[in-house]
């Protein structure tokens, strides 16, 4: 059985349906998951990873966690997992525990306490997300505008349905043991290609915004800790080389190329009509 953390999230919600699709025994977890939130004959255990003690009901059987960089103890959540007999932990961490450890410091945490586990282990550090663009559903459908900071500055960012099947081969096939795999798109993007990628996709016109810094730190600020708000900055405006490299890692696990985000956009597109 695999227990899937953050089971109602852009990533989780996939994962848990490819394991039901492989056949597999599925448990979802997230903070106010129900039933009704999940495929038939998934279990549903609502927990807090902030609490790793509510996560025991959840690991009861099972032989491999999905697990999400969430809360403040890692060591506590890779103990519960631990007692309840689970071989294998699979992190769902961020490229930025490696490029930017200063500022993504619970990521580097987490994977510490994920390595030191004693466990089988594979860490995948993760790009920003294609569903990031969710944050521009309510101004395009509203105003047909998108407004981002850095308009000309690109990023391979990553399908999450793509981290969703690289989760999915990793927790279900051998070989994977040990392995930190960074997860890219395939080609960099910039805000502004991206804005136009959704009015192509909508067929009307969006106008991008180019917000200034300080416009952008004062919204990330109303649900972003400060330092990770400037690390966030730093790394859409200034990226390192590392950060705007391609990874191979996607294709290295699936056998496919990783998508673009022109078919997220395809995939998504109601959300902005």
């Amino acid at each position: 059985m695999f227990v899937v953390t953050g089971a109602t999230g852009n990533v989780g919600q996939t994962l848990v349906r490819l394991l039901v699709e492989a056949g597999e025994e599925v448990t979802a977890v997230a903070r106010r998951v129900t039933e009704a939130d999940v495929p038939a004959g998934v279990r549903a255990v609502a927990a807090d990873l902030g609490n790793p003690d509510s996560l025991r009901p959840a690991l009861q059987g099972a032989r491999a966690v999905f697990l999400l960089v969430a809360g403040e103890d890692p060591e506590g959540l890779v103990g519960v997992a631990k007692e309840a007999g689970v071989g294998r932990l699979v992190l769902l961490s961020s490229q930025g525990a490696g490029t930017r450890p200063e500022v993504y410091r619970q990521a580097v945490e987490f994977e510490a306490a994920v390595r030191g586990s004693g466990l089988e282990w594979t860490v995948l550090r993760s790009g920003g997300l294609d569903s990031n663009a969710f944050a521009w559903a309510e101004p395009v459908r509203l105003h047909r505008t998108a407004a981002a900071p850095f308009g000309d500055v690109g990023l391979p960012i990553v399908d999450p349905d793509d981290v969703a099947a690289v989760g999915a081969a990793v927790l279900r096939e051998p070989g994977h043991a040990g392995a930190t795999y960074t997860l890219t798109g395939p080609a960099p993007t910039t805000p502004r290609e991206r804005a136009a990628a959704l009015a192509e996709a909508l067929g009307e016109r969006v106008d991008f915004v180019e917000q200034t810094r300080e416009e952008a730190h004062a919204q990330m600020s109303r649900f972003m800790p400060l330092p990770v708000v400037e690390g966030t900055l730093a790394l859409l405006g200034a990226p390192t080389e590392e950060e705007r490299a391609v990874s191979p890692d996607v294709e290295r696990v699936l056998g496919r190329g990783a998508r673009g985000f022109g078919e997220w956009v395809g995939r998504n597109v109601g959300a902005f009509r």
